[in-house]
């Protein structure tokens, strides 16, 4: 059984004007996870990562091992190397 990870930071997410690029690997590696049309939006925000200390695209987040969960518009995260997961 796995052990549970703490939560170290809580992020908030925040909207952009224009959809940030990010890349097809990225994309492409969510594409189980989550519908198109959500992808879409998702395109849309943006965190200030904590743990490399600058903007990224919430999708980047998302596909981040040390991505716990999103509740409310508030990302829990780990706090560990921001390296991408593949799902």
């Amino acid at each position: 059984m796995e052990e549970a990870r703490e939560i170290k930071f809580k992020v908030d997410i925040f909207k952009k004007e224009k959809p940030a690029r990010v890349s097809k690997e990225v994309t492409s590696s969510l594409k189980g996870a989550a519908s198109p049309k959500m992808i879409g939006r998702m395109k849309k925000e943006a965190i200030n990562c904590p743990v490399l200390e600058i903007e990224r695209p919430f999708l980047e987040c998302f596909a981040c091992q040390s991505f716990l969960r999103r509740v409310s518009g508030v990302v829990d995260c780990a706090g560990g190397p921001a390296v991408l997961a593949h799902f």
